[in-house]
Order: C-alpha cells, then structure tokens, then sequence
C-alpha cells in the first residue's frame, strides 16, 4: 500500500487562483468566493497532487503524511 497525504488549504492565504484545479480537478474544488477546498482531506500520494501544491502562487496548500504528520509539501528545511 502506497503513501496517504492529508491536504489542507490554508484559505486565508488562498487567491482563488485556480491553479490547483488545473494540477489535480480531481483533487480540488473553488467554492462560489473562488476559495480552494480538498475534493477529500486523506488521498493517496500523487504526482498531480503534489504538482497542484507545488503550483500554488502564494503556498496556501500543505501535505503531510497520514499518521505520522512528517511534511511533504512545503518540505521541512
């Protein structure tokens, strides 16, 4: 069994750029104020995942791992 991520999207940071959409549709959603949201908080690990993450202007979303918390996205420095 592969690796689980938890997702958050910290919307105070959020810009509605949609960017995060266009990485991974089937991961994120904006509500009707152009706000991200996780499609499903735990996912399995995923490139487009990770690429909607990494994609994001202003850095609002993070991934862990499930369990134990270690950070995907931004990596820990």
């Amino acid at each position: 069994m592969g690796d689980r991520w938890h997702v958050e999207v910290d919307r105070s940071v959020c810009i509605g750029s949609g960017m995060c959409v266009n990485h991974a549709p089937d991961a994120f959603h904006l509500d009707t104020a152009r706000q991200s949201h996780p499609q499903e908080e735990d996912r399995d690990a995923g490139e487009q995942v990770l690429a909607a993450a990494e994609g994001c202007p202003v850095e609002a979303i993070t991934l862990t791992l499930v369990g134990s918390g270690e950070a995907v996205f931004p990596p820990e420095e």
